[in-house]
């Protein structure tokens, strides 16, 4: 099954502390941040990858509460003992991407984890990738993952020119940037319905801002008729919501991407 179940009780995750390795600004709204140090022993890789894990923080004074933010783990490698992650920035909003901002080598950062659901399938006829810049470290790291000879797309929707990356993926497989300062929920779902449909087994793997989601799940179930089983969709953020009451209303109606049948 190429898309993980998640249905079995999830073990105990460790608590790891690593060490700031480098950054690096890979646009004026993405920086990676290097990690590494002793406590990489430590750090269970997995396959897949949209693999995520939880960064501790705590929250200014003064309430100083500790706080988790998720994060994709946008590439992990076992030689140089070292991990890395992508924060999208915007100024001094949040906690994790004002620390990723000015992080220097030899700070600490603790974490849980990591988990992860997606995986792609080298045997899908043809693939369709779509999110905004918070998904661009999963669907990167898929990319690199697919055969040689894949086809189909990957759709990302960013704020601006400048947020747009050159991501490394199979000749056969189109890297579309869709620029879009008015964030219209029905940016991306529009670009999904533009997209010539090849025959076969399509693929896909959809993650980004909820509302745009649920915009585009409607586009794959409704009127695609696609197999929930081919799908990966899920929200990795809300517009207006911080992460904490994002992660809350994911048990209401509201954070609901695929309602219960």
């Amino acid at each position: 099954m190429t898309l993980s179940s998640r249905t079995s009780p999830r073990p105990p995750r460790p608590t790891l502390d690593l060490v700031v390795v480098s950054s690096e600004w890979l646009s004026p709204y993405l920086v990676r941040v290097r990690l590494g140090g002793p406590g990489f022993a430590l750090f269970g890789d997995r396959p897949e990858t949209d693999k995520y894990v939880k960064l501790k923080f705590t929250t200014p004074p003064p309430e100083s509460l500790p706080v988790t933010r998720t994060y994709t783990v946008r590439r992990v490698d076992a030689q140089s003992q070292t991990l890395d992650i992508d924060f999208v920035v915007h100024g001094s909003e949040g906690l994790a991407a004002p620390w990723a901002a000015v992080a220097e080598p030899g700070a600490v950062l603790s974490l849980l984890g990591p988990g992860g659901g997606y995986l792609p399938n080298p045997d899908a006829d043809w693939y369709l990738f779509a999110g905004d810049l918070s998904a661009v470290p999963a669907i990167a790291a898929a990319l690199e993952t697919l055969p040689e000879d894949a086809v189909g797309v990957a759709l990302i929707e960013v704020d601006a020119e400048d947020a747009v990356l050159d991501l490394a993926a199979p000749p056969g497989l189109e890297v579309r940037w869709i620029v879009d300062s008015t964030h219209d929920e029905e940016t991306l779902a529009d670009a999904v319905r533009a997209v010539s449909w090849r025959d076969g087994h399509v693929e896909v793997f959809a993650h980004g801002e909820r509302e745009s989601m649920k915009a585009v799940r409607r586009v794959f179930f409704d009127e695609r008729g696609l197999e929930r089983s081919h799908v990966s969709l899920s929200g990795y953020w809300a517009r207006g919501r911080t992460e904490d009451r994002f992660q809350a209303e994911k048990r209401e109606p509201i954070g609901q991407i695929i309602p219960a049948q």
